[in-house]
């Protein structure tokens, strides 16, 4: 999009093919349906929902060490195992949405199952019976463990939330994707920067959440930090059902795709270099499916070299927030930060900086290359991928600052107390994080959405959304392992007292396995051919 034009450009018209509007029927006017005016709707449901979801996720490490008691180690591990989980439920949505209900239904049912997981999480946090409450001791009142009910109840909640998300978040984005032709070259750039201000609505809405939700949570309550993204939900669905008779519809097979590509698969190894077992009458058909199988394939270098940069990402909402919570937090003489609110400097850089990418950025860069993106996709990933390991770099030099404030003021063993070392020492790493996105996520999205079949784009940002789903387990499982291996000898690296673990010898691994996988990736990349467009 040239800077002098507006900021979301306008549709031309021409009858579409493969899709129809809310009434079945196939689309003659493009200027009609579809276009911003639709994803608009959609990123304003994107908004809402990513405020629910970080509501949740972004400081479900404080809940879990606080009221629910666990340990630093074992819930930094149930915190990536849900996140995991959540992040590889998508495959499941975009195979229900892409085989059976389309993903219109799909978003209306999971947001439906969104709102009921969220409901039932508050009233784990609100009934008496399930709080956690004052106990006397011999040592005086202490707050009782929680009860098995408690437990299962929040975990049951929870899960269900992680449920309603899978199938919420690959069709919702595919979806919005869908509103531009990729055919038509002025609504092939504004798929392009779609994605930019997709990333942008989702990043204001975690950076609200982060700033209001946080305080509601450590402040004045658990129950009312659950409940307001119940309604957030609540009320994303209606925006959602407002934008009905504006959408584009893509029509599904007769066959499942899923299914298709299945055939494919087995089709290409019981052929391999032998005729094809199948008559020349299904021959196009069936040619069509292995191309859409050989398309699938390609995608998984790429895949399998970015699962590095997800376990990265995934340490800002547990090891960074436990790490905030020991520094000096006070901005004024009553007001304490809490420590998961600067998971919004994340959010903050990201929507300031996403502007700057698309209005200046873009338009500079398209002058040299050509490309209406203006720089390819696989080299907006890889530009991320450096300043992802910039920030670990830079998290670990600043965990060795903080321990060694610990020494010199001698609170080594004193894990309560706030180490005179200011919480705004953190923000450069988040900030780092944000920019950092902008290039791998961002792109990440672009590319599984653009690079495989049309019929299976839930798929394709299914497959995207699970990198960080495995980035997660690895996460926890790397945890679990160095946990216990440090452990042994009593100087675990993720030692409940803080001031005695090494987070920063965690950073620096990570630190070197980004630059190991960055190296693998810029093979990957240089060697991938991307798909051609009708």
């Amino acid at each position: 999009m040239e800077s002098g034009e507006p900021l979301l450009a306008g549709e031309s018209s021409g009858a579409l093919i493969g899709m129809v509007d809310y009434r079945g029927r196939q689309i003659i006017s493009r200027s009609r349906t579809g276009g911003w005016t639709s994803a608009l709707f959609i990123i304003g449901v994107e908004v809402a929902e990513r405020f629910a979801y970080y509501g949740i996720s972004s400081n479900l490490i404080t809940y879990l060490t606080g009221p629910l008691q666990e340990s630093t180690a074992s819930a930094a591990v149930a915190v990536n195992t849900w996140s995991g989980v959540a992040s590889m439920l998508p495959l499941l949505g975009a195979f229900v949405a892409d085989s059976y209900l389309g993903r219109y239904r799909t978003i209306v049912i999971s947001s439906l199952l969104y709102v009921l997981g969220l409901g039932l999480l508050t009233l784990s946090s609100m009934l008496p019976s399930l709080s956690p409450h004052k106990c006397s001791t011999s040592i005086g009142p202490t707050v009782c463990p929680p009860t098995q009910f408690q437990v299962i109840a929040f975990f049951v909640s929870l899960y269900l939330v992680a449920f309603a998300q899978g199938g919420h978040k690959p069709c919702t984005q595919a979806f919005g994707g869908d509103q531009f032709d990729q055919n038509d070259p002025e609504e092939n750039k504004s798929k392009s920067s779609f994605f930019n201000w997709w990333y942008f609505g989702l990043c204001f809405g975690t950076f609200i959440t982060l700033w209001i939700l946080n305080f509601v949570q450590d402040n004045i309550g658990w129950g009312l930090g659950f409940g307001i993204p119940c309604i957030a939900m609540m009320l994303a669905l209606v925006v959602f059902l407002l934008g009905t008779t504006t959408y584009r519809y893509y029509v599904l097979q007769d066959t499942s795709p899923f299914v298709q590509v299945y055939k494919a698969f087995v089709t290409m190894i019981k052929s391999h270099g032998t005729p094809h077992p199948y008559s020349s009458a299904d021959a196009p058909k069936v040619d069509n499916s292995i191309e859409g199988a050989k398309g699938v394939i390609r995608l998984f270098p790429i895949w399998a070299t970015c699962l590095i940069y997800a376990i990265v990402f995934s340490q800002s909402s547990t090891l960074f927030t436990k790490q905030g919570s020991t520094m000096e937090r006070s901005i004024g003489p009553n007001i304490q930060i809490p420590p998961a609110t600067l998971q919004s400097f994340i959010s903050l850089s990201i929507v300031m900086f996403i502007p700057i990418y698309d209005r200046i950025l873009v338009p500079i860069t398209r002058k040299f290359s050509g490309i209406p993106s203006g720089i390819s996709m696989l080299q907006r990933i890889g530009t991320g991928m450096v300043l992802s390991i910039l920030s670990m770099v830079i998290a670990a030099l600043v965990e060795m600052k903080r321990l060694q404030t610990a020494k010199d003021y001698g609170l080594v063993d004193k894990p309560q107390a706030t180490i005179p070392m200011s919480l705004w020492w953190l923000v450069p790493q988040y900030v780092l994080y944000g920019i950092a996105d902008v290039f791998t996520m961002v792109g990440l999205q672009e590319f599984f959405y653009d690079q495989v079949p049309d019929s299976l784009r839930s798929l394709g940002l299914a497959l995207y959304l699970s990198i960080f789903g495995i980035g997660s387990f690895i996460s926890g499982f790397l945890i679990s392992v160095i946990n216990e291996v440090t452990g042994k000898d009593g100087h675990s690296w993720f030692s409940n007292n803080l001031n005695r673990a090494h987070l920063d010898y965690f950073y620096w691994l990570l630190a070197g396995l980004s630059a190991l996988q960055f190296v693998i990736y810029l093979c990957c990349a240089k060697c991938y051919v991307y798909k051609k467009q009708k």
